[in-house]
């Protein structure tokens, strides 16, 4: 999987969010709004992750058992999907 052309991340603040670009601007209205594990998951997309990785990527950087992250990474990306954000 991988983020679809046309999504940043910026840094405002203390938070993360995602903005669309160019032509996914005039199809996605608004940003989403990530956590700190949630931004975790976004770099890996980016980079084209699959499950297996997502659940790497979230037990390399919290104390958290493989089931939890591989169910947290599921709803993420369940929520990407659903907002048309991955390719």
């Amino acid at each position: 999987m991988k983020i679809k052309q046309g999504y940043v991340l910026r840094e405002v603040g203390d938070a993360f969010v995602v903005v669309a670009v160019g032509k996914e601007a005039e199809k996605f209205k608004g940003v989403i709004t990530l956590n700190e594990s949630a931004k975790v998951l976004w770099d890996a997309l980016a980079q084209g992750a699959g499950m297996e990785d997502l659940k790497k990527a979230l037990t390399d950087v919290y104390d958290v058992s493989d089931e939890k992250a591989l169910d947290s990474a599921e709803k993420f990306v369940a929520k990407l999907k659903e907002a048309n954000v991955l390719e």
